[in-house]
């Protein structure tokens, strides 16, 4: 006889339900602390936001490395305006792509947000947003050369200043003559004019106190402003870089032994001032005119400067070449020849007249030489020739000898020979 249990008769739906369910485990006290549900909400909540986080980290900073939509450099103009307008420019003009949402993000990224600067920007072709927003938070504004040549008086750069579209503003004084220094500046679009004279002007003090502190120690010059008189002679008569310490040791000497410097460019001053050029050659009645300038009428330098001179001519004036000349006049290629006696003087200018005729009789008509017979001789002391005609420069030899020889060499901004081909008066008796 068997030993299992017998074999009770159940039904299908019975057989298939355990006979005892287990109980549901329970929870412990603290899990159903309401702290604790809190505190688990706000961890999981902390574990989002970090896992957005870095997504959105990852996207802008991919956003603001990725290179730009620009295709070539572009110069765009920034207003003041506010984070929206700026984008709306800037997608326009193409220096971003039509995701406003990335710029938004790339100017909060950097902390960018009020440190947007107006201005005039250039940005690089591919230039990506974060090249983007620190140029503009740095203010990189586009500089704009504007060059001002030796030589020129206060009126005239004045002048430039006025025609110059990129500055702003008016110009109240025209500053007094020799306290601007010619050179090369760098302002951006907007920059008012007073400021830039104010500019040149500090520029200019800064190179004559330089050049004084390096002066010669016999220089028989009384005071910077003095130096600057001088050296705006030598600008005015030379723009060769070999010749100016040369042109200021003539009138140096002159000055020490106590004779006219019978500088050209003074009397033109004297006549036309500030406009700085006389359009045509100076008269001879016109050098023995009464005028505060006229250095072939009065002793030593002229009252003030007759041009704004650069820092070479101050340099120059300030430390001229050690020679004893006491004359030069032009060789006809764009320099000077200088001599120490008026003998050897008179003979160059010989020289330059003889020059002169020869390129005046290449380019003249068949009939000029019969004109040219009735002119008076060029190499003729003033005094010897017709009154207020040519003075020491003679109008048509000059020209011509300027057209057929060597082109004379220029300086730093392209500024022509500024010094007459002269040739100076005798010795007076005072002299």
């Amino acid at each position: 006889m068997s030993d299992r249990p017998p074999i009770s008769p159940r039904s299908p739906r019975a057989a298939l339900e355990p006979e005892h369910l287990p109980p549901p485990p329970k929870r412990s006290a603290r899990a159903r602390n309401p702290f604790v549900i809190v505190g688990n909400a706000i961890i999981t909540l902390i574990l989002l936001a970090m896992i957005g986080a870095g997504g959105a980290y990852i996207y802008v900073k991919q956003k603001l490395d990725a290179t730009g939509p620009l295709t070539e450099d572009k110069v765009v103009t920034i207003p003041k305006a506010g984070t929206g307008d700026i984008a709306d420019i800037l997608q326009r003009n193409g220096v971003i792509d039509g995701n406003r949402f990335g710029f938004f993000a790339g100017v909060l990224a950097l902390k960018a947000r009020s440190e947007l600067k107006s201005g005039e920007y250039a940005f690089a072709k591919g230039a990506t947003l974060r090249d983007v927003i620190e140029t503009m938070v740095e203010g990189k504004v586009v500089q704009h050369a504007f060059t001002i040549p030796e030589g020129l008086t206060s009126e005239q750069i004045v002048a430039r200043l006025m025609d110059n579209d990129i500055l702003s503003g008016s110009v109240r004084n025209i500053p007094p003559e020799g306290s601007l220094l010619p050179e090369t500046y760098k302002f951006a679009r907007g920059t008012p004019r007073e400021q830039v004279i104010q500019r040149m002007q500090q520029a200019q003090r800064r190179a004559l106190a330089e050049a004084w502190e390096r002066r010669a120690p016999d220089l028989p010059i009384a005071s910077p402003e003095r130096l600057v008189t001088l050296a705006s002679i030598v600008e005015k008569e030379t723009s060769r870089a070999d010749e100016r310490s040369r042109v200021a040791a003539v009138f140096v000497n002159r000055l020490q032994k106590k004779m006219k410097l019978q500088s050209d460019p003074t009397i033109i001053y004297g006549l036309v001032g500030g406009r700085g050029t006389l359009g045509r050659p100076i008269k001879r009645s016109e050098i023995t005119q009464s005028s505060p300038y006229n250095t072939y009428v009065i002793d030593g330098l002229p009252p003030g400067p007759i041009a704004n001179p650069g820092r070479a001519a101050l340099e120059a004036a300030a430390n001229p070449a050690r020679t004893r000349d006491l004359y030069f006049v032009a060789d006809g290629s764009g320099g000077h020849v200088f001599t120490e006696t008026y003998d050897a003087h008179r003979k160059n200018v010989a020289k330059l007249r003889t020059l002169e005729r020869q390129l005046q009789n290449d380019t003249a008509e068949p009939d000029a030489d019969e004109e040219a017979a009735d002119k008076p001789a060029a190499d003729k002391p003033a005094a010897e020739s017709a009154p207020d005609t040519t003075a020491t420069t003679p109008a048509a030899p000059a020209e011509a000898a300027k057209r057929r020889a060597p082109p004379a060499k220029r300086g730093a901004n392209g500024a022509s020979q500024k010094g007459a081909a002269r040739s100076p008066s005798p010795p007076t008796a005072k002299q």
